[in-house]
């Protein structure tokens, strides 16, 4: 079982922060770091000091770091052109030696478009423009040197895109379809992904996500993607440790339902091997407090060492 940590910086934290805690899950043996694109923190604390950069961050982990892959779960898709994310996404590659991977989603949380000017338009518009992004990005990468890439959709037109600079990783880094929904996110999980992402739900919802993949993808020419689940994790030695790291869990927020593991070290080990029994092969651990180093030494420790042969 490969582990990641995925963190939230719109909830508060500096660019400094984040590096001090992707250096310590380095050195602590996880996979890699991926981290929210969000620009607003969704509850009633601001987050202070307000939020960072998913794509300028990354770069700059990337050549402070040197094993950790590095990547967002998920993008929205309402934040940048496909031409420029293929560039930036590109470059940080190239920065990290090849370590990067583009998670992708359709956007959500309408209050931070509000707040920064950007537009939101409806949901089957998000998906369309998601479905012409995915299609654009991958075709910029995988045109080889020397051709260009044209691209007429109803959102997005490419007139002889030189196509560069090429990814180190080829045909291009790893592309992450994140969601739930059952329709049209197995169809772009199927057509598009490396790897399909559940964000935090239940084991009997995840596996119905992966079985709808499962099925979309005998309609493509192309191996089913890994399977991934988001873990949020709030675990201790003792009841009163639990209960200071699950208390971010019970705020009010915009988030949707969760189903989160409050316990011990073991019992997140017991979900992350029923999540194993289902067929996912990749955990994305939720790191409520990135501040809180602790919690992530107790995981490598303690739950690290029993789910690797998973």
């Amino acid at each position: 079982m490969r582990v990641s940590l995925f963190i939230e910086p719109h909830r508060g934290a500096t660019y400094d922060d984040q590096l001090r805690l992707a250096r310590h899950a380095e050195d602590a043996g996880f996979e890699g770091l991926l981290r929210a694109d969000h620009y607003q923190s969704m509850g009633a604390d601001p987050g202070l000091p307000g939020p960072t950069d998913a794509w300028l961050t990354l770069a700059g982990l990337a050549r402070e770091t040197t094993r950790l892959r590095l990547g967002t779960l998920v993008n929205s898709v309402t934040f940048r052109l496909p031409g420029p994310l293929a560039i930036m996404v590109a470059q940080v590659d190239a920065m990290s030696g090849g370590r990067v991977e583009l998670g992708m989603g359709a956007g959500w949380f309408e209050r931070e478009h509000l707040s920064y000017g950007i537009p939101f338009p409806p949901v089957g518009e998000r998906f369309d423009r998601m479905t012409e992004q995915l299609e654009i990005i991958t075709g910029l990468w995988s045109t080889p040197e020397g051709a260009t890439y044209s691209f007429d959709g109803k959102h997005y037109r490419l007139l002889d895109a030189p196509a560069l600079p090429k990814p180190v990783q080829r045909p291009g880094p790893p592309v992450i379809v994140g969601g739930k929904g059952p329709k049209r996110t197995p169809n772009l999980a199927a057509r598009f992904a490396d790897e399909y992402n559940v964000p935090f739900k239940s084991v009997s919802e995840t596996a119905a996500a992966f079985e709808r993949v499962r099925l979309a993808s005998h309609g493509y020419a192309r191996s089913t993607p890994i399977f991934s689940a988001g873990v949020v994790a709030a675990v201790g030695r003792t009841p009163g440790e639990v209960a200071r790291r699950a208390a971010p869990l019970h705020v009010p927020s915009a988030l949707p339902p969760e189903d989160p593991v409050e316990g011990s070290p073991d019992r997140l080990v017991q979900r992350i091997g029923e999540l194993a029994e289902i067929g996912a092969t990749r955990i994305h651990l939720r790191m409520i407090d990135i501040h809180d180093l602790g919690h992530l030494d107790l995981i490598a420790a303690q739950v690290l060492p029993q789910v690797r042969d998973l």
